[in-house]
């Protein structure tokens, strides 16, 4: 039972879901067999148990990551994945975007950033595994969660739930995906690098809140992937209920305590959030390193064998593919950041984690573990292997302190909140709270600046014949389709010589009720005020005084969405724009309600701004309408359109465009789109000190309080141009241009915080293998980026200093010579390793007392 590969298929009828037809698996067979027989085609036969993922029938410890390929370039994607498998990953897990390869009914797109083939051939090429969770629903922050919006418009349809059409709609566009890998030979039954695919996306929750329609629809889902005969095992993530075969897996910041729903299924761990998503309006969270190892360490010892970083490398929501007020940056703290360079120490860190993993997966995988105590809340995890290997884990769950216990008549001291693992029962090769890589403060540097900037405004009153008029307000997804982010609402206001306010001078109040996202008001052409929402609250009201003259007042209503929601029920019923009521108090009459009154609505081919119709952000639209240039180039006006040519800076280091001095609106270079930017939008929250001890959760360690949720938008280096390159910025609030720099991301600083007698993996492997009688001390490593140099030592100290990297400074015990050997082994040098022995600092500056040594080193 659970085993699932093409023997497991065969007898799929014995899991309850039916005996197959012989004819069909005739042709099964027979297909297989050209497989089998193609040169250089290695066929893996791929299952489980109830320890672990099979291979070829071998059990594995497996060690994955997400990286979403349409959240970077296809010319990132060898580096990207690169640097996944020099990080310890087996596996690259990745959704399907369905919105972004069936934008319209039938007609697909799989080039560019939307080259699943392409990408999952790289990680094959890589020598690694794919986890290929299709969904097609796939949440992911993204807009509408992946559906496309269409979908919403054919008749009948519920989403994600017992009903005709949807289910129709999913399984064609499931089976297309499965096709399309089978074709280019990718599951691993084939020879291909794909061991495992997901059907459905974390529904358990909504089963439950549906009921008996959501229990059928996953029985349906269930059986309708496994019908589809990848010859792989199929999982579904946070459903309890995963009908046989399909694995049952846990996502979150913590599944220690998770069991599958069967004892014959593997314990798997499909997203361990790395970080958190940022949203505008937001802080940007943060994980600590120390504590993302320790929840996995922790799931390990309790007889995990699949996990996968969810992040390993966020990217950009480029284009208007972030979900509803979800950031352009998706950089989600994760190992690799959102411009492909490694964030250290966690990266760095968890490849520690991953290569001492490795050295204990024959244990791991041989049997359950024994446990032991050693304190009140101290214990041990025992793996032994039939052929003699033997794995410990030893963890301490106390939050405040050390803790020294003894294990096999040997002693060990344990950090707060850490694991330490033996992978040889004996002798410790890493400590989840002792991290022996590098960290790295990044910077960016400007490399242009002082654009020249040529403005273009739209009109904010005229209609022209593209314009329709209605009674009452139409909402903004039936009328737009979300091809565009705008949609205008215009209608008259009367106002006669007599009324009392143009006497008194108290300006009437307008208030508008809209479902989201943003709101620009306009009287006569001139903005009156804004109104925006939130993640938690997308819905807003304007309600402010508005300066009305006697006789015809046109009232202009911009309304903007900022992303489609992403999670929830019912997404044929989600709604945005506004949909009033629209009061205009303060009139001699009292109160006037427009709500119901006729509406003009100005929608350019169903695009909402006159400039995106004109394709102003290619070259040959901007060629459709005068620009202003120079002294007569608009600043801070709202609906502006800016566009400046520009050269290629030299180098190849990433770059971003710096946007502090904007509000909010979009931006587009030689045509492609950076994503939606909105620096005006400061985070609010509580941002502090953070320890890693403790459980985490989104909202424990965070940053940019008070400063822009995002300021800093990523600009591939491979949509650049030698010369000419066009870069165009629709501003919606107003902003100065003058002040948008392009700048480029490079390591500032690099810091190491680094305790004699730390364990590292490399002091293990001489001591297991011989090469030394005695424990070693460890090593500081500073390694600077691609290009640089150590340039000087900003802080050194080998006693007990205090603070991060950043703030370090000395504690009462300090060695004087702690900088001396920096400036000899490191200045002037791309890296440089030194040994923490007292010696090497000019002595023992506290007997007696644990010491350690932190330096902060510049680079450039």
């Amino acid at each position: 039972m659970g085993w699932f590969s093409l023997g497991g298929m065969l007898n799929n009828h014995a899991m309850g879901l039916g005996r197959p037809n012989v004819v069909l698996w005739v042709c099964v067979l027979l297909s297989l067999l050209c497989v089998f027989l193609l040169p250089n085609v290695v066929v893996a036969s791929v299952g489980y148990d109830e320890k672990a993922i099979t291979i070829n029938g071998q059990r594995r410890v497996l060690i994955s990551g997400s990286i979403h390929y349409p959240r970077s370039t296809p010319e990132m994607w060898p580096d990207l994945i690169e640097k996944a498998r020099e990080g310890g990953l087996d596996v690259i897990q990745t959704y399907v975007f369905w919105n972004g390869h069936e934008p319209t009914p039938g007609n697909y797109y799989f080039e560019g950033r939307y080259d699943l083939v392409k990408f999952i051939k790289l990680v094959q090429q890589a020598g690694l595994y794919v986890h290929l969770r299709i969904g097609p629903y796939v949440c992911a922050e993204w807009n509408f969660g992946g559906f496309p919006v269409w979908l919403k418009y054919i008749p009948g349809i519920n989403f994600r739930t017992d009903n005709e059409p949807f289910k129709a709609e999913m399984q064609r566009f499931t089976k297309k995906i499965v096709d399309m890998m089978k074709a280019e030979n990718l599951f691993a039954s084939q020879g291909g690098p794909i061991i495992l695919s997901q059907i459905e996306n974390e529904y358990g929750p909504m089963e439950y809140e549906t009921g008996a329609p959501g229990k059928a629809y996953t029985k349906w889902a269930a059986e309708m992937a496994v019908s589809l005969q990848t010859g792989v095992p199929w999982v579904m993530c946070k459903q309890d209920d995963a009908p046989d075969p399909i694995i049952n897996t846990c996502n979150g910041f913590y599944c220690d305590y998770f069991s599958p729903n069967k004892n014959y299924k593997p314990k798997m761990w499909t997203e361990v959030w790395t970080g958190w998503f940022t949203e505008y309006g937001g802080p940007v969270p943060y994980r600590p390193v120390e504590d993302l190892a320790f929840s996995v360490a922790r799931f390990i010892q309790k007889g995990g064998s699949f996990v996968n970083y969810y992040m390993y490398h966020g990217g950009t929501n480029f284009g208007r593919t972030a979900g509803d007020f979800i950031a352009t940056s998706y950089d989600y703290d994760s190992p690799i950041d959102e411009y492909g360079l490694l964030r250290q120490p966690k990266w760095g860190h968890l490849q520690d984690l991953h290569r001492t993993i490795k050295l204990c997966e024959p244990a791991l995988v041989s049997g359950d573990p024994s446990v032991y105590s050693l304190g009140h809340i101290q214990e041990a995890h025992v793996f032994k292997s039939n052929s003699g290997s033997c794995a410990a884990f030893l963890a301490n769950y106390d939050q405040h302190s050390y803790a020294t216990v003894s294990f096999w008549n040997q002693h060990y001291n344990l950090p707060p909140w850490s694991i330490s693992i033996l992978p040889d029962c004996k002798n410790t090769a890493y400590n989840t709270a002792r991290v022996s890589a590098h960290s790295t403060k990044m910077k960016m540097t400007p490399v242009y600046q002082g654009f020249t900037w040529e403005s273009y405004n739209e009109e904010t009153t005229a209609t022209d014949e593209s314009a329709f008029a209605m009674s009452g307000l139409m909402e903004q997804i039936n009328t737009t389709r979300d091809i565009s982010d705008y949609l205008w609402y215009m209608t008259n206001v009367d106002i006669d010589e007599d009324e009392g306010f143009l006497k008194s001078g108290l300006n009437p109040v307008l208030t508008v009720m809209s479902a989201g996202h943003a709101l620009n008001v306009y009287i006569n052409g001139q903005l009156s005020g804004t109104a925006y929402g939130s993640l938690e609250n997308p819905k807003l009201t304007f309600s402010q005084g508005v300066n009305l003259r006697s006789g015809t007042n046109k009232i202009s209503l911009l309304s903007i969405t900022v992303g489609l929601p992403n999670v929830g029920q019912h997404y044929e019923t989600w709604n945005t724009g506004v949909l009033g009521p629209v009061l205009l108090n303060g009139l001699n009459e009292g109160s006037r309600d427009l709500t119901w009154q006729e509406w003009s609505y100005k929608v350019h081919n169903m695009i909402g701004m006159k400039g995106e119709s004109l394709s102003l952000h290619t070259l040959s639209g901007a060629s459709f309408v005068e620009w202003l240039e120079g002294p007569s180039a608009a600043q801070n006006a709202p609906l502006t359109w800016y566009k400046t040519l520009f050269n290629a800076p030299d180098g190849d280091a990433p770059l971003a465009l710096d946007m502090s001095g904007m509000g909010k609106g979009q931006v587009w270079l030689n045509g492609e789109s950076v994503g939606r930017h909105w620096p005006a939008y400061k985070a609010s929250g509580t941002c502090g000190a953070c320890s890693y001890v403790g459980y985490f959760d989104e909202k424990k360690c965070l940053t940019n309080c008070g400063d822009s949720s995002q300021r800093w938008y990523h600009v591939p280096r491979s949509w650049l141009k030698p010369t000419g390159n066009l870069l165009v910025v629709f501003e919606e609030w107003g902003g100065d241009p003058s002040n948008i720099a392009l700048v480029k991301r490079e390591v500032d600083t690099v810091c190491a915080d680094i305790y004699e007698w730390q364990p590292t993996l490399s002091n293990w492997k001489l001591q297991v293998y011989g090469k030394v009688t005695r424990p070693l001390r460890p090593k500081v490593h500073l390694w600077c980026g691609a290009g640089q140099k150590i340039s000087s030592i900003k802080f050194a100290s080998f006693g007990t200093p205090e603070g991060t990297c950043g703030n370090y400074r000395e504690g009462s015990c300090h060695a004087h010579g702690s900088y001396d050997i920096f400036q000899k082994e490191c200045v002037g040098q791309p890296g440089c390793a030194i040994r923490v022995h007292p010696d090497i600092f000019g002595g023992d500056p506290c007997p007696n007392t644990l010491k350690k040594v932190s330096v902060e080193a510049v680079c450039s």
